[in-house]
């Protein structure tokens, strides 16, 4: 794998294209376009402040992002309440929006690259502006602007969790007809806490809020399919949910350290994955070398220590009388094909748990494959967008770390195989953040306020 050089960045603000050419990022209140293969600046653009903008720091952009066809961008600054968009293709091309005193708390690209989403605070509303006519649509009262809201993946579609009168709505809009108003239904829940729209478009789940654990699954006309709630019930409500690819399934874990896997005849579970800090036999356990950073000086590859047959890892004792408490399952995320499950506990904050899901010719027995165990709690895993098995989770330290079920052994099968990878950084360099790009051979590596590149190196080349 080769590394780039290290760049400044702030807020988190780096990603590439959709069609992986070029990377953005914001120092700032600027904004740089670089080439992915040289890493040269392409472009850059200031955000004009606006007139109420009364300290540099306000100006700062807190939001970026490419259009689905790369060719415009925007960047935004929340606390001044501005957005600007900007052309690849044309320096001095812009469109700007000022969002005036309701305010700015986030700033993001339609799915169409042709529309842009602007919530304001407190909840008011949800403005949609279209750069081609310079209008705006819209939309009162939304509930969560960080996840309260979906696109259908054929992008034809807006979903989004409303608050009108004190009760939980749901508004379907017509993106191809201005956002027009679709449907809209009263929806199961009391205090709405989230919801998923599944990869098909044809059921959305809607989920309460951490005092009750109940999630309802509902078409798109407003009929209520299903509703699930464990038994016994645990007391605290959802904590993750994700849809299977092909949207059959839906994973549903609390704070009780179980993961429910509901199915889409009669949502009722027909699987529990439950924590346990005993690792059987069959289980690979891949635990990270001690002071291998240190032995390799950050540089090369070295594999995890991988331990086989029954093995015990240690569980954090979550305490329940305090707020937001150590369990449960903080994240849930299918692979590429959906024959993998990534499963993150809260009271195992150092480990990774990967779960092999059964394809439709296989008999239905979905079983734990590896854990990976880490000298310091992982802070992002992240599946490989094009490959089925391969995951990048990175610590806080100056390195990633893989796995992938792609390696070819000895006697020419596929094996499993757990790598450490140091950054050769020339002073400290903590890795906080890890995105791939979108075409999966390469990635993004974040620390604080600097970044760089990884990049397969690939054979023959």
């Amino acid at each position: 794998m080769d590394f780039t050089e290290i760049y400044k960045q702030s807020a988190n603000l780096v990603s590439f294209s959709p069609g992986a050419h070029f990377i953005l990022n914001a120092v700032e209140d600027v904004l740089v376009v670089r080439r992915t293969d040289t890493l040269q600046i392409t472009r850059t653009w200031s955000i004009t402040p606006s007139v109420r903008t009364t300290t540099e720091p306000d100006r700062w952009i807190s939001h970026a992002g490419w259009s689905c066809d790369s060719e415009y961008l925007l960047a935004a600054s929340a606390k001044s309440g501005v957005v600007q968009v900007f052309k690849l293709r044309d320096e001095t091309w812009t469109a700007r929006i000022e969002t005036g005193a309701e305010g700015l708390v986030k700033a993001e690209w339609a799915p169409d690259g042709r529309n842009i989403l602007c919530f304001s605070e407190w909840g008011l509303r949800v403005s949609i502006w279209s750069i081609v006519t310079g209008t705006a649509t819209y939309i009162q009262f939304p509930i969560h602007p960080d996840r309260g809201y979906a696109f259908r993946a054929d992008a034809r579609y807006f979903v989004l969790a409303e608050r009108h009168r004190s009760k939980d709505t749901l508004g379907i809009y017509d993106v191809s007809d201005s956002f027009k108003l679709v449907r809209h239904f009263p929806l199961p829940t009391t205090n709405l806490s989230s919801l998923a729209l599944s990869p098909t478009g044809n059921y959305v789940a809607v989920w309460e809020g951490i005092l009750e654990y109940k999630i309802s699954i509902l078409s798109l006309a407003g009929d209520v399919q299903g509703a699930f709630t464990p038994s016994p019930d645990p007391g605290f409500g959802v904590r993750s949910v994700a849809w299977h690819p092909s949207g059959m399934f839906l994973a549903v874990a609390g704070w009780d350290d179980k993961v429910h896997i509901l199915e889409s005849l009669t949502w009722s579970a027909t699987c529990t994955l439950e924590l346990s800090s005993r690792i059987t036999s069959g289980v690979t356990l891949w635990r990270e070398p001690a002071n291998w950073l240190e032995s390799t000086q950050g540089r090369g590859f070295l594999s995890y220590e991988r331990l086989e047959g029954p093995q015990t890892i240690s569980l954090l004792k979550a305490d329940l009388s305090k707020p937001n408490p150590k369990s449960g399952a903080v994240q849930l995320e299918w692979n590429k094909t959906g024959t993998l499950l990534l499963v993150r506990y809260d009271n195992v904050p150092n480990g990774a748990h990967i779960y092999d899901f059964p394809t439709p010719s296989e008999p239905f027995v979905p079983r734990l494959r590896c854990v990976l165990v880490h000298l310091k709690p992982v802070m992002h895993a992240r599946w490989n967008p094009m490959r089925k098995g391969s995951l990048v989770i990175c610590c806080g330290t100056q390195s990633v770390f893989t796995w992938s079920d792609e390696w070819v052994g000895e006697g020419g099968d596929e094996e499993d195989m757990a790598e450490c990878i140091g950054v050769p950084a020339s002073t400290k360099y903590e890795t906080r953040d890890v995105r791939w790009a979108p075409d999966g051979k390469g990635m993004v590596l974040m620390d604080k306020d600097r970044f760089c590149c990884a990049f397969e190196v690939e054979e023959g080349v």
